[in-house]
């Protein structure tokens, strides 16, 4: 008896086009696909290889540093420049600047850190450059300046119509203020930063001792560096930006990247320079790099550290980082012929400049991570006919990803999800490079970093140290923070923050039981509560 067999014409077709593509993959894979992976595998060969070098010598440099250098000065020196500026009452006028934009979570901390400064009050003025649009915050802020100018701080708050220039605007728009004339030196500090109270006194020495030197930078202190996996990721990153490239450029070049907060500028290096421009998305490494073709010199003192704060969200990193990516890029586009021609900058420093601080460090690290790991090493498995070479496709990756994650010992157990979240964030750095060496849409995208500041962390810290790190508690953290955020936006109150509101009704114990026990009485409990905040609201 005979079989009929029916056949479905889809799978039928879906068959046909899989061998059709198959064919066709065939017949290119050696004639066109293997010599043009071969040459991509040359080239990132290479710029892997331009990558390591530039990390061996940091590496060395940094040894040389931390064995064989010594400090400028010692706690006694200081102390002794200390004194001798006291008895000859030679004080220079500091002007500090805070610049922010809607910063409702941090302008205290910065503000209240800032106004504790140790320095003469007749010689220091704060500058609070106030770029919000929201009008009740700027009338906290403006609140919070006069509560300061009551105990005596000279403090000023400067507002715009616009925010033309963003944060470079608002900077040089405040030293054009006419009690700027008789300062000396700038400081500048982001809405999230807190320096101690001898911050001045450990760092204008240096500027008052050399008169060529026109920068003093601090490192960065991350409060929040164990919130998160993120922002431990982070702290890995960034603490080889301080204490290997920044402490590298300061030791042999006099150069290195200003870091846009945390920094004491002598004013007659900005002016000379340009002053402040927005051409670009990093207005801080523009005037950098303008003032060391200037002539003038650079010093980080990695020892001082400033605290401040991590992105704790993925989007706010994401931003973050495309404008870290897509503005060095687009600077070095703009400002690559006024190196080669500058005159009044040695060779060496030409070269550091140009290779190793834009091309190595602010693209070729980004399109190696992305491009050779991420695309041509997979892609060389579908091509057979082309050969990787096992220790540059293994070891030298190997070798450059130790180097990064060696400065921050504490966390190289977590060195595989380090490796696994920058070969992610390499493709948004890749594209942000590209678009800035292009100019292409987003090149001049400025998006302030969102910042949380410590308000959760001071209300549960309490209760947090009683519990285990592992208690519930702490996993529904998040769902307190945004059941309180949707509470406060929904509450219209003034300068309290909802927290009067909160301790009137009870809120806090409730929300706090609810999410713990999950039980039918808190339930109830946190309904009514509720229900009595927008029933008789309390002002």
């Amino acid at each position: 008896m005979r079989h009929i067999v029916f056949q479905d014409p889809d799978v039928n077709e879906t068959y046909d086009a899989t061998r059709s593509l198959s064919n066709l993959w065939e017949s290119i894979r050696v004639p066109i696909i293997a010599p043009i992976l071969r040459i991509a595998v040359y080239v990132c060969i290479a710029m892997s290889a331009m990558l390591f070098i530039e990390r061996v010598y940091m590496a060395i440099v940094i040894t040389c540093v931390k064995f064989f250098g010594k400090k400028r000065y010692t706690k006694y020196q200081l102390d002794s420049i200390k004194e001798d500026l006291e008895k000859n009452k030679n004080y220079p006028t500091v002007l500090i600047q805070i610049p922010m934009y809607n910063e409702k979570e941090v302008y205290k901390l910065s503000i209240g850190a800032v106004c504790g400064l140790s320095w003469p009050s007749d010689r220091l003025i704060v500058q609070v450059l106030d770029d919000s649009t929201n009008e009740a915050l700027r009338a906290m802020v403006e609140l919070e300046c006069q509560k300061w100018m009551e105990n005596g701080v000279n403090i000023k708050y400067e507002t715009r119509n616009n925010r033309n220039g963003y944060k470079a605007g608002a900077l040089r728009d405040g030293l054009k203020k006419h009690y700027v004339e008789d300062c000396e030196f700038v400081v500048i500090f982001d809405a999230d930063f807190q320096p101690e109270e001898d911050f001045l006194w450990r760092t204008i020495p240096y500027l008052l001792e050399n008169p060529e030197l026109g920068l003093v930078q601090a490192r960065w202190k991350f409060v929040n560096a164990d919130e998160c996996l993120m922002t431990r990721l982070q702290q890995m990153s960034l603490d080889y930006h301080f204490s290997v490239e920044q402490e590298v450029g300061s030791s042999t070049c006099s150069f290195f990247g200003f870091n846009g907060t945390a920094g004491v500028w002598r004013i007659q290096a900005i002016n000379d320079a340009g002053g402040w421009k927005d051409r670009t998305t990093v207005e801080d490494m523009d005037l950098a790099v303008r003032a060391g073709l200037k002539g003038w010199k650079f010093l980080f003192v990695g020892d001082l550290e400033v605290k401040n704060e991590l992105p704790s969200t993925f989007k706010a990193y994401r931003y973050q980082q495309h404008r870290w990516s897509c503005g060095p890029a687009n600077l070095f586009r703009k400002m690559f012929k006024e190196i080669i021609i500058c005159e009044r900058v040695s060779l060496w420093k030409k070269w550091h400049v140009i290779y190793a601080f834009f091309l190595v460090r602010k693209i070729i690290a980004h399109w190696v991570t992305f491009f050779f790991y991420c695309v041509i090493i997979p892609a060389t498995i579908l091509v057979p006919e082309v050969h990787l070479p096992r220790p540059l496709a293994i070891y030298l990756p190997a070798c450059i990803t130790i180097l990064n994650a060696a400065t921050t010992l504490r966390s190289l157990h977590l060195l595989v999800f380090w490796i696994l979240f920058e070969n992610v964030m390499s493709l948004h750095r890749s594209k942000a490079a590209i678009i800035g060496l292009l100019e292409a849409n987003r090149v001049n995208e400025w998006i302030v970093t969102e910042k949380l500041g410590n308000t959760m962390k001071q209300k549960f810290s309490a209760k947090a140290a009683r519990r285990p790190r592992s208690h519930i508690r702490e996993r529904q953290g998040p769902f307190l923070s945004s059941d309180l955020d949707m509470l406060e936006q929904s509450y219209p109150t003034k300068d309290d923050d909802a927290d009067e509101l909160m301790k009137t009704v009870g809120f806090n114990v409730c929300l706090i039981e609810y999410y713990v026990h999950r039980c039918q009485e808190c339930s109830i409990c946190f309904s009514s509560v509720l229900h009595n905040c927008t029933a008789s609201p309390v002002l």
